[in-house]
């Protein structure tokens, strides 16, 4: 579909592994610092073996919230019990929650205790939010063992569940005291989840991550997380508008993933759901970079270039079919991200990627047209 090229990105990121890409086995800790917290996400071979100690003191349960097909196990040192949600993104509702806090309390957690989101962004969001108001919040730990749950969903302490009126309606900040990224768990996950996780690898290539392609895994994941933890850092609870970069390709993503749950006519898959996460991301970006051009803020090799970097991730051939424009559209402008007056995206443009209000909806409209007839001009 689009020709393959070198992902990068404009501006820099401090290293966040050790050199040596052969060679390179020791654990990366990167500090997550807030206003109000410092946690550690330990990322690398073995990290699993970290759990115990980013659990705080005192605590003497464990929940562990995890789905069936996640496959991994952990040990926590303490009192555990393993509480199985729903697979897919269907897990993702306000009954989930309920249905777990409910399990808290008959398993007797306390305010002291602890909850472990192990598996991908679902299981982080909805284990964060069940956390956040269970007892008016106890401490929860992540451990991510998806891509896409490493370097973005399992950092920087939204949790969220959906409505059927759009995607994470429903949520709070609450950031965990620890995340666990251990990169030996990827070895056995489905290609369709490990290209998900690089829809979002890509994203990181147009916010502040150049040269990912150069790195170990590890590094790769480390410094995604290194720079996503500075981002959220400045802006945690998204009042300056510095975290809304993070959404770069997100908002007509979580449409078409909106959009994907409500024509589902059966049961979701465990494995992705009806679609998976980044190749809507993906579809996001290319769609990003064509509205920033009809908008006059890039230039037609900048739009390009985005086609590459999505393609030598291997999601071009992925993308998903984009649908009905004008359904996508309702669908954005109930989005959180973009209510309040007017459509909004995070578009790139002359001083990098940023957030931008008061587009046209009939613009939008257009530009997916066009995206829908260039895809299947491709296909």
């Amino acid at each position: 579909m689009w020709g393959a090229g070198e992902p990068g990105a404009q501006g820099d990121l401090p290293a966040a592994g050790t050199a040596g890409r052969e060679a390179m086995t020791a654990l990366i800790r990167v500090p997550v610092r807030t206003a109000g917290t410092q946690y550690e996400v330990v990322v690398g071979p073995g990290a699993l073996g970290e759990l115990a100690s980013l659990i705080p003191d005192g605590a003497r349960r464990a929940a562990v919230v995890t789905q069936e097909a996640v496959g991994v196990t952990v040990e926590t040192g303490l009192d555990q019990e393993r509480m199985v949600i729903p697979g897919g993104e269907v897990a993702k509702k306000l009954g989930t929650v309920e249905d777990l806090c409910r399990r808290f309390a008959r398993f007797g957690l306390t305010r002291k205790d602890v909850v472990v989101a192990l598996g991908g962004g679902v299981v982080t969001d909805v284990g964060g939010f069940a956390a956040s108001v269970y007892h008016r919040g106890i401490a929860c730990v992540n451990v991510a063992t998806t891509l896409l749950g490493q370097v973005d969903a399992a950092i920087g302490g939204k949790t969220g569940v959906n409505l059927p009126e759009g995607k994470n309606l429903v949520g709070s900040f609450w950031q965990p005291a620890g995340v666990v990224c251990d990169t030996e768990v990827l070895a056995s996950l489905p290609a369709g989840e490990m290209r998900s996780g690089l829809g979002e690898v890509a994203k990181y290539a147009f916010i502040g991550a150049p040269g990912l392609e150069e790195l170990s895994l590890p590094e790769q994941v480390a410094r995604c997380v290194s720079l996503k933890a500075a981002v959220v850092g400045e802006d945690e609870r998204e009042t300056s508008g510095r975290r809304a970069i993070l959404n770069y390709g997100h908002t007509l993503g979580h449409a078409l993933e909106a959009d994907a749950l409500a024509r589902a006519a059966g049961p979701v898959e465990a494995a992705g759901g009806v679609l998976r996460h980044g190749e809507a991301v993906a579809a996001g970006l290319v769609f990003a970079a064509r509205l920033a051009f009809r908008l006059g803020r890039i230039d037609t090799d900048r739009v390009a270039y985005h086609d590459r970097v999505v393609a030598s991730y291997g999601l071009a051939e992925h993308l998903p079919p984009l649908g009905d424009p004008e359904r996508l559209v309702a669908y954005m402008a109930g989005d959180k991200k973009v209510a309040g007056g007017g459509l909004s995206f995070v578009l790139d443009g002359p001083s990098g990627v940023e957030l931008v209000g008061g587009i046209d909806p009939v613009l939008v409209t257009e530009t997916l047209a066009e995206l829908a007839r260039e895809m299947r001009s491709r296909a």
